[in-house]
């Protein structure tokens, strides 16, 4: 059996159980850790595997909160997003933001509207006055010790010049700045690691690792059923308090308790990433970001080499897996074409989809884009014991929304909060270089035989200030490149078997690099990675064979990329 479930199997109790390891989930599991609670987490699938792993990669206030009157959420959202650049600087980065806009009033009239009486109204693009109020409101929130530039206002021609590609037809630009988190998938790792460092012995969390119902000691005591999703085997596990975090499956959770609950109403979202080196040269480095003429708001934005299209807000159907469709590829294709009207796409320059479930509260008649993305936290109990259900939530306010969860839970237990985690560092965000020039002097002196520069800008990229731990395992043994790509080694995926939590092959290529996001996965890429991983964790052929296969049925079906397997 894996250590981290051993662990948990071995003393099958603690004060607070948090089912569900999204971003939310972790932060409070790293915040309890960190107040000296005992405390456990489950997850089902891999750790940030549904919808925080599925996001617009954003870090941002939320601009257009503000016409819902949402000036709570938008201020938190602004300070966190500020935050998160301080406190996690090695994977959110500023991210220079422009609005191309089509008219000067169109919306004046709906968005009082919707601002004093909350209802929809017919959807339209956002005319220069309301968005120019909009940033002018924006500013005031985003003021944090000069964090980011106040918005600029150009007009036409100076728009132009500066994007030349734009459509033609638009009267302004607004630039503005946000932020970007280039790997949520590595910071939800961070976090966790952060919480099983600061908690020890009380901290203690497994991914592949599900709450399938009531134990057999009854309701009464807290008692669930845990299964362990890689070898089947189950347990009895007791907990004082049970926290949901399991997003848009919160009330299919609860259900598992016997507990009928109605809180969700989930959306879908939708993203391609394209390799088009015109599309992305168009962008000149920003994040292009509008409200469609449906009201929905998108993005085009780069990332690194590869430009990221999204997003659709779809409700969702919660008994299918959330996967990017035809018909939303074609709207990404409109949406492109509108704003870059002489830039071709094409089905061909698609190298990833994804898609996933915002965990929204129940909406009804309310359209998709119009609800809001605040969190409340639900009070039930399993017989008796109580239980937290946290209902929405974004992944800009996830330490403010995990410090709440955790108050709320510590306010139960008897326990007082010892420590902020406002200014506390996360991971490899602790030391790491500020600046590029200072980038560049951490690879210059890190560069050895076999450790090129390149090699080391990847490692900063995926580890921030952990990749000197990396280094250091690297060093120990036989460090050979791999022969698919250059941006792993033997070591190095030894270092992630033993470090990471390692449940499948996907894992790697998915949450603990961005090489599927980027395309590069190969059928050779599969092959090699995969006999690497088995002498850590112990697969025989037939299991390297498995994992293989289930990786092209993952990489097909979720993610539209298609991988010849060289394993019969």
């Amino acid at each position: 059996m894996r250590n981290s479930v051993e662990s948990i199997r071995r003393r099958p109790a603690a004060k607070v159980l948090i089912v569900g390891g999204g971003i939310n989930g972790v932060g409070t599991f790293r915040d309890l850790a960190l107040q000296g609670v005992d405390v456990v987490l489950v997850e089902r699938g891999d750790y940030c595997q549904g919808a925080s792993g599925a996001s617009s990669h954003m870090i941002h206030g939320g601009i257009r909160y503000l016409e819902n009157g949402e000036f709570r959420l938008v201020r938190e959202s602004v300070v966190e997003r500020n935050r998160l650049m301080k406190i996690a600087p090695h994977y959110v980065k500023p991210l220079q933001t422009t609005i191309p806009i089509f008219s000067t009033f169109s919306g004046v009239l709906n968005a009082p509207l919707r601002f004093l009486t909350h209802k929809q109204g017919k959807p339209q693009e956002r005319g220069a006055f309301l968005i120019k109020l909009g940033l002018s409101l924006y500013d005031s929130f985003s003021r944090d010790g000069g964090t980011v530039p106040r918005h600029q206002f150009a007009g036409r021609e100076k728009a132009l010049k500066e994007l030349p590609r734009l459509n033609s037809g638009i009267k302004y630009a607004a630039t503005y700045f946000d932020a970007s988190v280039h790997n949520p998938e590595r910071l939800t790792l961070d976090v966790l690691q952060d919480g099983e460092k600061a908690g020890g012995d009380k901290a203690r969390a497994s991914n592949y690792l599900s709450m399938v119902g009531t134990g057999a000691a009854g309701e009464a005591n807290g008692t669930v059923r845990l299964r362990d999703e890689l070898s089947g085997e189950e347990f009895d596990f007791t907990a004082d308090l049970i926290v949901n975090t399991t997003g848009a499956w919160v009330d299919q959770t609860n259900a598992t308790f016997g507990t009928a609950t109605a809180f969700m109403g989930g959306t879908k979202g939708s993203h391609i990433v394209l390799d088009h080196p015109e599309l992305l040269a168009a962008c000149a480095g920003r994040e292009i970001f509008f409200e469609h003429t449906d009201g929905r708001i998108v993005l085009i934005y780069p990332m690194g080499d590869r430009v990221l299209v999204g997003t659709t807000d779809i409700d969702a159907d919660m008994s299918e897996d959330a996967v990017c469709t035809e018909e939303e590829i074609d709207y990404f294709f409109d949406l492109i074409s509108h704003v870059f009207p002489d830039i071709a796409v094409g089905r061909e320059q698609i190298v990833y989809t994804f898609s996933g479930v915002r965990p929204l509260p129940r909406h009804d008649e309310t359209q998709p884009g119009f609800v809001s993305r605040d969190y409340r936290i639900e009070r039930g109990s399993l017989g008796g014991t109580p239980v937290l259900s946290l209902v929405g939530g974004k992944w800009t306010t996830f330490r403010a929304l995990s410090e709440h969860l955790s108050n709320e839970v510590m306010d139960i237990i008897g326990v007082q909060r010892r420590q902020s985690t406002a200014e506390l560092a996360i991971g490899g965000g602790a030391n790491y270089p500020r600046s590029a020039e200072a980038e560049q002097e951490w690879i210059k002196k890190r560069i050895a035989p076999g450790l090129d520069a390149a090699r080391l800008e990847v490692l900063l990229t995926r580890y921030g200030a952990r990749a000197d731990e990396v280094l250091e395992f690297m060093a120990a043994g036989n460090n050979a490149p791999l022969q698919s790509t250059h941006e792993l080694s033997t070591r190095e995926l030894e270092f992630i078997a033993q470090n990471e939590q390692i449940g499948h092959l996907i894992d790697v290529l998915i949450r603990r690099t961005s090489l599927a996001f980027r395309g590069l996965v190969t059928g050779e890429m599969l092959l090699e990675v995969a006999e690497v991983l088995s002498e850590t964790l112990n697969w025989d052929k037939v299991q390297v064979a498995k994992e293989i296969q289930n990786a092209v049925e993952i990489l097909d079906r979720r993610h539209g990329v298609q991988v010849d397997s060289l394993v019969s």
